[in-house]
């Protein structure tokens, strides 16, 4: 995905999340795309995709309305996907990191490093963590050779803010989000570690808690979350 339309999508997850669009209001292409000084075509891109996150539905042939959801809704979709990502970690450390996976994730974790590297976000830090962070998730879920998971994590994700992918990056505030992206690159590592000791029960814990890193890690370094 181009650094524009992550920013388009992570610029319209974080309005519909602070209510700038509200629960029920129909989203139009055009209209959208003016309020964002952007083309039509990655706002369509970016109903689509937010439609498959749980934020937007379909409202007849052409157009979308906001999604109804509620904190509990938010909270129910995280706490399980942590669940369900920390069983899929602890079934890896238990059968041991095929020598693939071992290097993806430390290729993931040597990259996310790199771009937090600067001290800063940029447009293109932004999309290239989206990008790993997507990478480090996937691998872990594959590598656990369980389509029992694969496919929760997959009815999940349609929940709204649920999925991994689902970032918000507040553009008015780069350096606590900063902050908070440094917090999930430290997660990454510390999974990786445990994995790479076989420490099963210390992976799946901390995949369970990486799970909040949006929304109350947020909290805590003073950033707008999504309920």
């Amino acid at each position: 995905m181009s650094q524009d339309s992550v920013h388009i999508l992570s610029t319209l997850r974080r309005l519909i999340s602070e209510g700038r669009y509200a629960p029920g209001e129909r989203m139009a292409e055009i209209p959208v795309a003016a309020q964002l000084g952007v083309s039509r075509t990655p706002v369509r891109l970016a109903f689509r995709t937010l439609e498959q996150e749980g934020l937007l539905e379909k409202a007849g042939a052409r157009g979308y309305v906001v999604r109804r959801f509620s904190e509990q809704d938010v909270m129910g979709g995280l706490e399980v996907r942590g669940v369900l990502e920390g069983l899929a970690a602890r079934r890896l450390g238990e059968q041991g990191l095929p020598q693939a996976t071992r290097q993806l994730l430390r290729d993931c974790v040597e990259q996310g490093a790199r771009l937090l590297a600067a001290g800063e976000l940029s447009p293109a830090a932004i999309a290239g963590w989206s990008e790993i962070n997507a990478r480090f998730h996937h691998a872990i879920i594959d590598a656990s050779e369980s389509r029992a998971i694969a496919d929760a994590i997959a009815r999940n994700d349609h929940l709204p803010f649920a999925s991994s992918d689902s970032i918000i990056i507040d553009t008015s505030r780069l350096a606590q989000e900063y902050e908070k992206l440094r917090v999930a690159q430290l997660q990454h590592s510390l999974v990786l570690d445990a994995l790479l000791a076989g420490e099963a029960a210390r992976a799946e814990m901390l995949m369970r808690e990486h799970a909040y890193i949006g929304l109350r890690y947020g909290r805590l370094l003073g950033l707008h979350t999504p309920v």
